[in-house]
């Protein structure tokens, strides 16, 4: 009975978790639809993403400080930040492009009721899977992330569906999480203190776990951002396919992610946490090095690269998370998560906005390979954690 309601407490908070975070892209995703209508700057089509990285990160903050996750039921609080989310958006439709930021920002502030929060369900039904399990939530944030994309692709050039469609479907995921239950290992987490947060670099092996987290970070949003400007100019400059083709890559593009985080989440817990989030960032800094030589050429060719960058870009999320809590000490594991996406996050930010300045400076020919620095640094700080002593008490001692 337990290991059914498991499974069906799991397949609830990941379908909940799919459905609410087409949220977090719902505004980059109708990006070209925007430029179409009105006059929208480089800067204002940045802030329509980074706006919701800023939000998230005050939200978690502030939901950290509160001890919010542990005072309140997390999945009446998940429900009522999905719901805050989703009328937030649907009400995009009404504004211009310059006063949707206020509104995208709230959204990141709701969307910190969300994804830690839904990380917290998981981590209650853990039971020597816990990369898995983690993998599995990360995946379902990916597979949200993505469908804006599709819904576009299938909205044409109105973009206001692509956001209603968006609202619709986070109402479903809020009614969809109060059905699930949470596990048999819930605990309290200690408040959060400030003064802790410096054992996230006093610690050596957390301070290089923490700079694997970062370099992946810089890489990861800025491509799922822009990714799908990059496909639409490629598709129209080569002539490969219409707007809504360049919507169906982007959307498959990013939803390769899902599968990729369940099969790192499989192999972590296998052969080690460092492993795969080395092979991951070498895969995706690769990818990120070279896609642009495929711009407007050969729709196959890119689209081939850019679903191996989906699927490898993110496969490595959950893990730099399940390790910060394997190495942590346990009084201290929601301070140093809490540290490690807050920074994450804001880092996120910087190459955001980066993006339409290299693409103004280099050309979508090599705009993407100033984000391979993330992930090539993050190679060399996972291998020294590798060789670290503490890494036995990665993944069960696989590392």
């Amino acid at each position: 009975m337990a290991r059914a309601d498991k499974l069906r407490s799991i397949v609830l908070l990941a379908t909940a978790e799919v459905a609410v975070m087409t949220l977090w892209f719902a505004a980059s995703a109708i990006v070209p639809a925007l430029r179409a209508e009105f006059a929208v700057s480089g800067t204002q089509e940045a802030l329509l993403t980074s706006s919701v990285q800023a939000g998230f990160v005050v939200g978690t903050l502030i939901s950290a400080i509160f001890g919010l996750a542990d005072r309140l039921d997390p999945r009446k609080l998940f429900a009522g930040c999905a719901v805050a989310g989703a009328l937030l958006t649907i009400i995009l439709p009404t504004l211009r492009p310059e006063a949707m930021i206020l509104p995208r920002f709230l959204v990141g502030v709701c969307m910190a009721g969300v994804y830690p929060v839904g990380m917290k369900i998981a981590s209650t039904w853990a039971d020597r899977d816990m990369g898995l399990l983690i993998g599995t939530l990360v995946g379902a944030l990916t597979l949200g992330s993505a469908f804006p994309h599709l819904f576009s692709a299938f909205g044409g050039i109105d973009w206001r569906l692509t956001v209603v469609v968006a609202g619709i479907s986070a109402l479903i995921g809020a009614g969809l999480i109060l059905l699930a239950s949470i596990g048999p290992r819930i605990a309290r987490s200690p408040p959060f203190n400030p003064s802790a947060a410096f054992a996230a670099w006093r610690v050596r092996s957390l301070r290089l776990a923490n700079l694997g987290y970062f370099g992946h970070m810089w890489e990861l949003y800025a491509m799922w951002a822009w990714v799908g400007v990059f496909l639409h100019e490629s598709f129209r400059i080569s002539g490969s396919g219409g707007a809504a083709s360049a919507s169906l890559a982007a959307f498959a593009t990013i939803a390769a992610g899902a599968a990729g985080c369940i099969f790192g989440g499989l192999a972590a817990d296998r052969v080690g946490r460092t492993a795969v989030t080395i092979a991951s960032m070498t895969i995706s800094g690769l990818c990120a090095a070279s896609i642009g030589f495929l711009f407007a050429g050969s729709a196959y060719w890119l689209v081939a690269v850019a679903l191996i960058w989906g699927a490898s870009i993110v496969s490595d999320s959950a893990q730099f998370s399940a390790s910060i809590a394997e190495l942590s000490d346990p009084a201290l594991v929601g301070t140093m998560l809490t540290i490690q996406t807050c920074i994450g996050f804001l880092l996120t930010l910087v190459s955001i906005h980066l993006m339409p300045v290299f693409v103004g400076a280099l050309g979508w020919q090599y705009a993407f390979v100033p984000l391979a620095i993330g992930p090539f640094l993050g190679v060399i700080a996972m291998t020294m954690l590798r060789n670290h002593p503490d890494a036995v008490r990665l993944a069960n001692g696989q590392r």
